[in-house]
């Protein structure tokens, strides 16, 4: 009898140990992740995705090495602060108008939601982050994340040099009176070090990760070191097609902070000397990049790990006669997404629609990891492996109760409302991809503009849009080419918001 127990305590060890072994098998197979994301840099900022002004060798070999999506966006803002709801689209797998928590503006993602790091924590993995991590004081940031350094649980600092940074907190403390003041060093190199540290430790370690590097850069104030903002100077900068001394009509949000950045009317100098330093801190986040790439490698991690580099928003800076972020204009909604590593292809671009937050469903697929049912984005998987001729047919957009749009593989449609005045905007997009000459008023535009209306109504209620305040009546053209007609770009700087109510 003591002779089958003991042979029984045998098995029981041996079968403890064997399934132990395979489980640690199982997670040295599982592929690491590194999720770098920057703050308000547009699509149009890469040089190796046609920015032939801008020096970024680094984004450029994560081009080269990967795959990168051409039509990448965000949904828009329901927040002034858009990158608020944008991170919270992306942590928790929720369209812009079911983010839960204080709103919609995206403060907190509530526990009902599974974020994207949490799903690999609870799957074995390492999650690590540091930086900006708006929304997330309050809850999400503890359930998300088992290691951390120098985090950021605010929008923006008043210097790039002096920083109100939490360490990480075990117990999930992360209280403003846990921050301490960073000073000296500047807030990109402060967040590349503790991502380089990291990859450091997890040289032996044999659990994969997932690291969140998250730049407050290149948003404002764009402080970037001599060296690099030596490599831009002003009267070189080129004047986007765009640029507007003013924007024609009142958008809702032309008086925010964003806005006063630069003066009213915007002048060419001002808006070049904006784009300099722009682009002088892309070029320092790109600097930056290169460190944690050459630290990855070290590592002996590389080979083993998906890369995604995306930007929470884009930014105007000048074009439109704007500054900031709070508009659905292609260089504020467009942003970069670049996709590699295993089993991934390598220098090849996809042209499909796609939000940034498809991502979610993409890595969790990637890794093998379940999906949770709340996630309402689709997976890319198939766009990267090349198995998918279109994912999505159309996107839709918005911002705040003023601006809503949608677009579809050629057409834009863009409709304010704003203290009662309405305006209508639609671009197409493949001849026109700057958004300069608005077809709205054009009679050969019927069926497009008509077309694009009803989807964006349908749309409007698929994605529990519950704007009441914003509705819209179809068959208005006669109205709007009696009002205005096509109008030239030059024009706009003369042209009054009556000219384009149709109340």
């Amino acid at each position: 009898m003591r002779l089958k127990i003991f042979f029984k305590l045998i098995f029981i060890v041996l079968w403890v140990f064997i399934a132990s072994s395979c489980v640690k098998e199982k997670l040295k197979r599982k592929p690491n992740v590194l999720f770098i994301f920057t703050d308000d840099q547009s699509y149009s900022t890469i040089h190796a995705l046609g920015n032939t002004k801008i020096k970024t060798p680094n984004m450029d070999k994560l081009v080269q090495g990967g795959v990168s999506f051409r039509n990448a966006y965000i949904m828009g803002g329901s927040s002034p602060a858009v990158c608020s709801p944008s991170r919270a689209s992306l942590f928790s797998g929720l369209t812009l108008w079911n983010l839960e928590n204080q709103g919609i503006y995206g403060f907190e993602i509530s526990e009902k939601h599974k974020t994207l790091p949490q799903v690999f924590l609870e799957n074995g993995y390492v999650t690590f982050a540091t930086g900006k991590n708006e929304p997330g004081r309050k809850g999400h940031f503890a359930r998300s994340f088992s290691d951390g350094d120098k985090i950021l649980f605010r929008g923006m600092t008043e210097s790039q040099y002096r920083l109100p940074l939490c360490p990480f907190s075990a117990e999930g403390n992360y209280s403003s009176e846990k921050e301490v003041i960073h000073e000296g060093t500047h807030s990109a190199e402060v967040y590349a070090d503790a991502c380089i540290r990291f990859l450091e430790r997890q040289t032996e370690n044999e659990q994969p990760f997932f690291a969140y590097v998250a730049f407050q850069t290149p948003h404002d104030p764009r402080q970037a070191p001599d060296k690099f903002r030596e490599l831009y100077n002003d009267d070189e900068m080129e004047l986007p097609a765009s640029f507007l001394p003013q924007h024609p009509f009142d958008n809702g949000m032309l008086n925010i902070r964003d806005e006063n950045l630069a003066g009213f009317p915007r002048t060419p100098e001002e808006v070049k000397k904006h784009i300099a330093d722009y682009y002088a801190m892309i070029s320092h986040d790109d600097y930056q990049i290169g460190r944690i790439m050459d630290a990855l490698q070290k590592s002996g991690k590389f080979d083993n790990t998906i890369i995604v580099f995306a930007s929470d928003n884009g930014l105007a800076v000048g074009k439109h006669g704007l500054m900031g972020k709070q508009n659905v204009y292609e260089h504020s909604v467009r942003v970069p997404l670049i996709v590699s590593g295993p089993g991934i292809p390598r220098g090849e671009a996809r042209d499909q629609l796609c939000y940034i937050y498809d991502i979610y469903p993409t890595l969790c697929e990637r890794a093998g990891l379940p999906t949770p049912e709340t996630v309402q984005f689709k997976t890319l998987n198939k766009v990267i492996d090349g198995k998918e001729g279109v994912h999505r047919e159309h996107l839709y957009f918005a911002f705040m109760s003023w601006q809503r749009a949608i677009r579809n593989d050629q057409f834009k449609l863009i409709e304010y409302c704003v203290h009662g005045k309405r305006f209508t905007q639609l671009f197409d997009l493949k001849t026109d991809p700057e958004e300069l000459n608005n077809l709205a008023g054009n009679r050969e535009y019927t069926l497009p503009l008509d077309e694009l209306r009803k989807l964006l109504e349908l749309e409007k209620e698929n994605l529990n849009d519950g704007n009441t305040a914003f509705e819209f009546t179809r068959n208005q053209g006669e109205k709007f080419w009696n009002t205005f007609s096509s109008v030239d770009r030059s024009e706009f700087p003369k042209l009054n918001v009556d000219d384009f109510n149709d109340n």
